[in-house]
């Protein structure tokens, strides 16, 4: 009896190999990682997406059963973490508590967060109250990962108890420590969203695309992650099948405008559109006018100047958040150097000044949007006014159907 005993307390029921072992941990920890990016953070969170009933109660239970947290915190802290980013409210942001305090302690301000019972009701709004998360789900958050443990126990004996360690730590430590820490301290932008969102890497794989962060602060509504021809979401991927199998349906992609190289008229339909889908504006205004004037300026300047104009690009197309006193100082330096540079920075400076038209009437924005292309156009630098001219012809899907 002792012997059978030790026996199992060793090697579980089964007796599994250590392949077999590595195979139901790697296959376990994908399906949480799928949970956490499709359910709670692109539909619940986001609601980019809509899900079949039984597909979204299977998200539920996974949530309970591997992770042992509670769906509508984690929605509400997200939420906030959105609502007041890179601020002493956001909950978690290496920007004001240091990178190496949310990389470590991710989890522990998720906690101290979560527990906030008023913000959880503010930035839930709209998770699912039923019987079953009452009574389940919320009321016995950590039965799930405790039946969890005991399965795991029974397949494999003690080892079961090293697999659910990496099962609970591989959430908080990915996306609580990784992506709110090093996913808003170091990597590369493709967009200048008004926080510090990074893309750590383009190959979406070990959270599920949620490597590709600035991607998705830069449009937070979009089910899809994933922007440059080169960088790959496996969340995405996931949300295709479940949309081809019937169990999902995607609603926001981010931003739709259409082009019409026919129309050169500003309108309101030309100024809603180019505020809709500002951050690719901004974008391909640093690509195709900043970036050049600066190579032509670095072309024609001596050494010195070229010295000064080391890292301008960085520098030049930097959101506002993101500058240091330094930086400003720096950019202050080139711009007093070159009225090229100076009249292209001053531009984008004032195109996005632009957003903030959006709330003020639509002939207020439509006036000032008017008045920045002629502004581009009179500047003298034929690729700003190639580029006010290009955006003369966004519009709105409906508008050019119509």
């Amino acid at each position: 009896m002792l012997e059978s005993f030790l026996t199992f307390v060793d090697q579980g029921f089964f007796d599994l190999s250590l392949t077999a072992k590595a195979v139901y941990l790697l296959v376990m920890v994908h399906i949480t990682i799928v949970t956490v990016t499709v359910y709670l953070h692109r539909h619940a969170a986001h609601r980019a997406l809509s899900l079949h009933p039984v597909l979204k109660h299977f998200f539920r239970f996974w949530v309970w059963f591997t992770t042992g947290m509670i769906a509508r915190q984690w929605v509400a802290v997200h939420r906030k973490h959105h609502a007041v980013c890179e601020t002493p409210e956001d909950p978690h942001s290496p920007q004001i508590v240091g990178i190496r305090k949310v990389l470590l302690e991710g989890t522990e301000l998720y906690r101290a967060s979560a527990a906030d019972a008023g913000m959880v009701k503010q930035y839930s709004v709209g998770m699912p109250d039923d019987w079953i998360e009452r009574n389940l789900y919320t009321a016995h958050s950590t039965w799930g990962i405790y039946t969890l443990l005991t399965i795991n126990l029974s397949l494999m004996g003690i080892s079961g108890l090293a697999v659910w360690a990496i099962q609970m730590m591989w959430i908080p430590f990915w996306a609580a420590g990784v992506i709110n820490g090093v996913g808003h301290f170091l990597g590369y932008r493709n967009y200048e969203c008004p926080d510090a969102a990074v893309n750590i890497v383009p190959v979406g794989l070990l959270i599920g695309g949620e490597e590709l962060h600035n991607n998705h602060h830069t449009y937070p509504n979009s089910a899809k992650f994933s922007s440059k021809w080169w960088e790959f979401d496996l969340g995405w991927g996931y949300i295709r099948l479940f949309s081809w199998l019937g169990l999902a349906k995607v609603t926001s992609r981010g931003p739709v405008v259409s082009l019409d190289p026919n129309k050169s008229n500003v309108d309101i339909n030309t100024a809603q559109g180019v505020v809709n889908d500002r951050f690719r504006v901004l974008s391909r205004y640093a690509q195709n006018v900043l970036k050049p004037t600066i190579e032509q300026e670095y072309a024609d300047t001596d050494e010195a100047g070229r010295l000064l104009l080391r890292d301008a690009y960085r520098l030049l197309r930097q959101a506002d958040v993101l500058k240091t006193d330094a930086d400003e100082d720096r950019i202050r330096q080139i711009v007093e150097a070159s009225s090229r540079l100076g009249a292209v920075y001053r531009l984008q400076q004032n195109l996005k000044a632009l957003w903030q038209k959006s709330g003020h009437g639509g002939q207020a924005l439509v006036d000032a949007l008017d008045a920045w292309m002629k502004e581009a156009e009179r500047c003298g630098i034929e690729k700003a006014g190639q580029f006010a001219r290009s955006l003369r012809s966004y519009t709105l899907p409906s508008a050019s159907a119509s």
